[in-house]
């Protein structure tokens, strides 16, 4: 191990291993410490329910994964990361029987909403359909990283996304649209009327059409393990099991790198009350399944899609958002499912399948949502309960206990919502630094928010950089 690294890591999620990456492909020396005995953070995959089947126990479907600019510039397929599309990215069933979708084709989801919505659905997306690349840049890649490469075009994007989608879905005259569109806003498990909520709907809806929804083979740890291994053929070095209290606990490094909560980074580091502001939102309880057979829905859509939204209304969706993040456990939840083993067969035995499911409710919430979320299984998949061999519950307090980023249970790392959507975790320019000079942030905590893309360790390392790069020249 040399004298002095050139920066350390702290946290093997999919945001501290792409900052390392990062790091390491120019050429300094690296070296992350994770807590737990795997890597992975929010990009695992383990035997929850019975031997053979393989969930995720957070993400599972990755639309900002495929399409991420930082995963993009890595050869992370010699690695093993393989990605699998299902026949339909997203289906919405209702009440009736039916079901909208979230296809490839923008023609094909403009027709399940119906003809009186049809044409409002291509001319919201027709400005941005084929500029996946640079938009998703110069949206992910803010504030001060990189400039952007299409200025009118990210300003178009921001006068349509940045209104709530409570103005954007008045723009539809049935239902069966702005409910499809009203889920997409709630995987950021933010409320309907949130300040650039339009714009959440918007870039799922885009992914999909531009680079599908798809899951990685074998599970979300094959993500997590791409990146490590890259890595170490960079030089970098991973080490598990290994629990950072204090700074004095790592090797002297030049700079310090946290994919870990603004919480856990000021009780590190020593820097006080320097994110008493950050509020954490709503948390989630989820349910993975192991099935004797795929899950009976009773519309033929939802059989061919990755993933399922169950919520069949906008006003439905929108109550669950917003009683969850009031503090109260809806009666209702408003569902997202995932069905792994649809389109990769190696993740359950044969015959059998794997299904995900979680619903919305209070930060810190210990209750058990579990009958709530099967009755609106039940709903929309008549004897859903009959398939179920096994199943594993966790809810805030367990989620936070996997992943001590998940404070409160909130898998988003904070509340996506208010301003906190577009400026966290602090109202600066220079989201990734902190007042100790050699410190910094790169977990989804930061800008470009959460899910699965690396892109927020992609900025940090930027930072990172240019501040070795500036002490250099001193």
């Amino acid at each position: 191990m040399p004298s002095m690294l050139d920066a350390v890591v702290v946290g093997a999620g999919p945001n501290g291993l792409t900052a390392a990456v990062e790091l390491a492909r120019r050429g300094l020396s690296v070296e992350v410490f994770e807590a737990k005995d795997t890597i992975g953070g929010g990009a695992r995959t383990e035997e929850l329910t019975l031997p053979g089947f393989r969930h995720d126990p957070c993400s599972a479907v990755h639309p900002l994964g495929i399409g991420s600019p930082a995963f993009r510039g890595m050869p992370l397929d010699r690695y093993g990361l393989e990605w699998l599309h299902p026949e339909l990215p997203m289906a919405h069933p209702f009440d009736d029987g039916t079901a909208a979708v979230l296809a490839r084709s923008v023609s094909e989801t403009a027709a399940s909403f119906g003809p009186r919505d049809a044409g409002t659905y291509r001319r919201l997306v027709a400005p941005y359909l084929g500029k996946w690349d640079v938009l998703v840049r110069d949206f992910m890649s803010l504030p001060l990283t990189a400039l952007p490469r299409d200025p009118l075009g990210l300003a178009r994007f921001g006068l349509d996304g940045l209104p709530p989608y409570t103005w954007t879905m008045r723009r539809f005259r049935d239902d069966r649209a702005r409910a499809l569109l009203a889920g997409l806003v709630g995987h950021v498990i933010a409320p309907l009327n949130g300040l650039a909520t339009s714009a959440v709907g918007l870039v799922f809806a885009l992914a999909a059409h531009e680079n599908g929804w798809p899951l990685p083979r074998g599970g979300s740890q094959s993500i997590a393990d791409a990146l490590a291994a890259y890595l170490r053929d960079l030089g970098g070095s991973v080490h598990t099991g290994f629990e950072v209290k204090r700074l004095d606990d790592l090797p002297p490094a030049r700079a310090y790198v946290f994919d870990t909560s603004p919480t856990a980074l000021a009780r590190i580091a020593g820097l006080g009350r320097a994110y008493e502001g950050y509020r954490y939102g709503a948390g989630v309880f989820k349910i993975d399944y192991a099935l004797d057979g795929p899950v009976p829905w009773t519309a033929a859509e939802p059989r061919r899609a990755g993933t399922v939204q169950i919520g069949p209304s906008s006003r439905e969706i929108g109550a669950a958002l917003s009683e969850a993040s009031g503090g109260t456990a809806p009666r209702t939840p408003f569902l997202i499912t995932a069905q792994p083993s649809l389109v990769d067969p190696s993740r359950a035995p044969d015959g059998k399948h794997v299904f995900w499911a979680y619903g919305h409710v209070p930060n810190g919430w210990d209750g058990d949502l579990t009958d709530a979320v099967e009755r609106q299984i039940e709903r929309f998949a008549p004897g859903f309960r009959d398939r179920v061999l096994a199943r594993a519950t966790a809810g805030p307090p367990q989620l936070a206990a996997h992943n001590a980023n998940y404070v409160g249970g909130d898998i988003a790392c904070g509340a996506a919502r208010g301003l906190q959507l577009l400026l966290r975790p602090t109202l600066s320019l220079f989201p990734y630094a902190t007042r100790h000079p050699s410190v910094f942030l790169c977990s989804s905590a930061t800008p470009p928010g959460p899910g699965v893309h690396g892109m927020s360790g992609h900025n940090a390392a930027k930072a990172v950089w240019r501040s070795l790069r500036k002490a250099d020249r001193k």
